[in-house]
């Protein structure tokens, strides 16, 4: 803890004498906070006149903190946890306010909305983009139902680039250099064509190798069970490319057309979970977990566990390159007029993504639950020889349309913002053909030769499509020196969903004894498992299929939002709102259940029962309280909140004992939440700037159903990534500067509170343990920079600087799971210490 108080004591001290300066600086020439313009109501307007709890990171900010893409904010916003998704580090599961999503299937939507130049991206698969070139970044937090729509209702990103200008000709290029051959070029230019047209060119590779070495003896060729196949070296690394084309067109003086062509490539290797934790605490005798209970013992002496970083660990079988692809259009036209604008905006977005995990975290290849080649008798009865290495792969494209008309009337006493919205999107998640998930030895055979063997094929198809309208409307009525602002927003919302299902599941026991009476037809065959199945803790139906199953439901909602603000002073105001959202509904993948036993399904049938069935919409009512203001002529400026919230119909995703993946999502819950946040933005001396953000959060599932039983168990469920306490601290230090240039230093201290990793039951700490399930422990991490900016060089401008994350090499979780059959507990740790060079010159 020494080192966390030194920080925290530096940081200390520095505020003390800031202060002082400051009291000392009181004469000298006036000094201000520059004025913060967001968008985040669709319109330009002051942060401090923006009645929304956010945080916006500008040009200069993105910059000192090294922010290029959403992966890079996850500890520098309170109340927002960012972490990669289980079998997909392109996939960012985003919360804020401990409302995002644990799961990524096609059939299921993030409840934070992500939108780059206003446009929707309805995918959390490819968040981790690294955008070319960011102008500004913007977190929504709470519901934002009126103006955003469905799946806010956690809140919403917004993602601004920097557009071009016929102003003049502008350079941009930066080099990053760092630890683990760590390189980055970032090359923009902006070109004014004519006087009316300017073109935007931006250029972005980057690539870094993993922390952690892949060592498995299955790489080797002279290893037993070798698989044949190339395999990655390092876990985590990556390789991105990105390109974006900007034009924009100045029609006349009231009309603005804007194209925008961006494509992305990302190529990565998954990270592999760590061990912790064997089965059950480590005692077996009490352990029941059905389906998986009888390879934990055999498996859990061969597998080692850990609570200590790694920085070697072994896959199972070849480790394969994961690949996203992203590709989008945007066009948006602008009109001004004196008392109205109007501004449309349409959209076609691409994604195509190959992602392959590995989930064993050991490299013995007794067990593996991976989708590589396999070669066992299973695999010659169920396709004739191997199975093939199958990379599970999602593609989706979607089109959106926004009209949006704002003004104001009344002699300037009402604003308004009224539009319609449509969206459409077709995906597909294909994880076929046949191929390996799941294989082991059994403990009912001490030899270890019987194993079970589980194989799988899946394809699901998606068609969704959403329209609303919407409106804003704030009036400024004649009274208290028109310091009273009334706003009432309304958004009618249709949704239509259509999903289809076709599903193999096979399970079978490979028996050695019957291979040597019969072959490997009768020595693994589905039957032996139905026959045999129950005694060894197996389900008694060893096949499981769905050839064409439908699921398609319709959604409608009503949102409303009533705001009442009042200016205290030219530098003051408090609000008061109320704001519904809803999150839409839809359909699991993961959901077993083929019979109607609990009723017919909708269609008269009991076929797929579980999956056509799906799940409703949920809904969210949000009352907020707030201040803004800007304090010692505009030196301090303090913004705070306090919020309250109730969720009805709650989308719980509750996975099924005795299996790794099968999962019910039912609106079976009640939640409510609440807390504050405070965002303080000191400008000490006209050399010091001092940031302090902090979130409080509390939060209660008060009704949750069990998909099994019926019975109440909101006692064991808790909100994920959902931290009680979390807060930034930085300080801005112009060392000194001269013609030269400046001279500037960057603190900058976070901390994460302790927090549930997994939205199920018993699984924050496991009978009171923490060591087990999904729990994560607090944490803090500590960046610096150092660097020199604005020197002149060639007519621009160059700077350097040098940095380091994670200065105090903090070993931290991002993400747990407790739910494969050789483990309680397996973690993903945080990034160690990273340390490079940037290199920027701009003309």
């Amino acid at each position: 803890m020494k080192r966390y108080a030194l920080g925290v004591a530096f940081l200390g001290s520095a505020l003390a004498s800031s202060i002082a300066a400051a009291q000392g600086n009181a004469q000298s020439a006036p000094i201000a906070l520059e004025e913060v313009i967001v968008t985040a109501q669709k319109k330009a307007e002051s942060l401090q006149d923006t009645p929304i709890s956010l945080t916006a990171f500008g040009a200069e900010r993105l910059e000192t903190d090294g922010i290029s893409s959403l992966a890079d904010i996850g500890s520098k916003v309170p109340s927002l946890t960012i972490e990669p998704f289980p079998i997909n580090n392109t996939t960012l599961r985003i919360f804020i306010r401990g409302i995002g999503i644990s799961d990524s299937q096609v059939t299921q939507d993030p409840p934070v909305g992500i939108y780059i130049d206003g446009v929707y991206v309805a995918r959390a698969t490819g968040t981790a983009l690294d955008v070319a070139e960011l102008e500004r970044l913007e977190i929504l937090r709470g519901p934002q139902g009126t103006l955003y729509g469905r799946n806010t209702t956690g809140g919403a990103v917004n993602l601004i680039t920097k557009r071009p200008s016929v102003d003049a000709f502008e350079f941009k290029q930066k080099f990053v250099v760092g630890n683990r051959d760590l390189f980055t070029s970032k090359t923009s230019v902006n070109l004014p064509v004519t006087d009316t047209l300017a073109a935007k060119v931006a250029y972005l590779t980057t690539s870094q190798e993993g922390w952690l070495e892949n060592t498995g003896p299955i790489n080797d060729p002279s290893s037993p069970g070798f698989v044949a196949g190339d395999s990655e070296d390092f876990f985590g690394s990556r390789d991105v490319q990105g390109v974006r084309l900007d034009l924009r067109w100045d029609v006349t003086d009231w009309m603005t057309v804007d194209y925008a062509y961006d494509y992305s490539d990302l190529t990565t290797v998954n990270t592999i979970y760590q061990p912790v934790t064997p089965p059950c605490g480590g005692d077996l005798d009490s352990c029941n977990k059905g389906q998986t209970e009888q390879i934990k013992e055999s498996t859990s002496s061969r597998t080692s566990y850990s609570d200590k970083r790694e920085d070697e660990l072994a896959s199972s079988s070849p480790m394969q390159d994961s690949n996203t692809e992203i590709e989008g259009h945007s066009l948006t036209f602008a009109m001004d007029f004196d008392t109205w604008q109007m501004k449309y905006i349409a959209a076609y977005r691409t994604l195509d993504d190959e992602s392959y995990a590995d989930l064993t975290g050991d490299g013995d290849p007794d067990f593996r639950l991976d989708s590589n080649v396999y070669c066992g008798p299973a695999a010659q009865v169920a396709v004739g020889g191997c199975t093939p290495l199958v990379v599970p792969k999602i593609s989706q494209d979607q089109t959106s349309h926004e009209l949006q008309f704002t003004g104001d009337f009344a002699d300037g006493r009402v604003e308004y913002i009224v539009g319609a919205y449509y969206f459409e999107e077709n995906a597909q998640e294909d994880n076929s053909p046949l191929h390996h998930q799941l294989s082991a030895p059994i403990d009912a055979d001490p030899s270890g030769t019987t194993r079970i063997v589980n194989l799988l094929s899946q394809k699901y198809d998606v068609e969704n499509e959403s329209s609303a309208l919407f409106g804003q409307f704030t009036w400024t009525p004649a009274i208290l020196q028109d310091r009273l602002h009334l706003t009432f927003g309304y958004r009618h919302s249709e949704d239509s969903r259509f999903a289809l299902k076709n599903q193999q599941d096979f399970i079978y026991i490979e028996s050695p004894l019957l291979l040597a009476l019969g072959g490997a037809a009768e020595a693994s065959n589905p039957i032996l498992a139905t026959l045999f199945g129950p005694a060894l803790g197996l389900p008694s139906s060893a096949e499981r299929e769905f050839v064409n199953v439908e699921g398609d439901t319709d959604f409608s909602d009503d949102s409303f939002t009533f705001t009442v603000e009042f200016d205290v002073t030219d530098d003051i105001n408090v609000y008061a709102k109320s704001v519904e959202a809803y999150k839409a509904g839809g359909f699991n993948t993961r959901d077993p259940q083929r019979d109607g036993s609990q009723g017919e399904a909708s269609d008269g049938t009991d076929y797929g029962f579980g999956f056509k069935e799906g799940f409703d919409s949920e809904k969210v009512q949000s009352y907020e309280i707030g201040v803004k203001s800007e304090l010692m002529d505009r030196r301090l400026r303090l913004n705070g909140n306090l919020f309250y919230s109730e969720y009805t119909d709650i989308q719980l995703n509750q996975i099924l004992t005795g299996t790794v993946a099968d999962t019910k999502v039912s609106n079976a819950g009640e939640a409510e939440m609440q807390g504050m946040e405070m965002d303080i933005t000191f400008l000490a001396t006209r050399d010091i700037l001092m940031l302090f953000n902090y979130a409080y959060l509390d939060t209660d599932v008060t009704k949750a159903t069990s998909a099994a039983t019926g019975e109440d168990i909101s006692d064991s469920f808790v909100f994920f990534s959902a931290p009680q306490h979390s807060y930034t601290l930085a300080v801005d230090w112009t060392i000194t500067e001269g013609e030269w240039g400046r001279l500037n230093f960057n603190v900058s201290h976070n901390f994460m509170d302790e927090r549930n990793g997994g939205s199920r039951s018993f699984n924050v700490a496991k009978d009171g343990d923490k060591s087990r399930g999904t729990f994560l422990d607090d944490y803090r991490l500590t960046n610096m920079r150092l660097g020199v900016t604005g020197m002149p060089l060639w007519g621009g401008v160059f700077q350097v600087a040098g940095w380091v994350k994670n200065v105090f090499d903090e070993e931290y979780h991002v993400t747990a799971i407790d739910n494969t059959p050789q483990i309680d507990r397996a973690v993903i740790w945080g990034e160690p210490r990273t340390y490079g060079l940037d290199f920027i010159y701009e003309y």
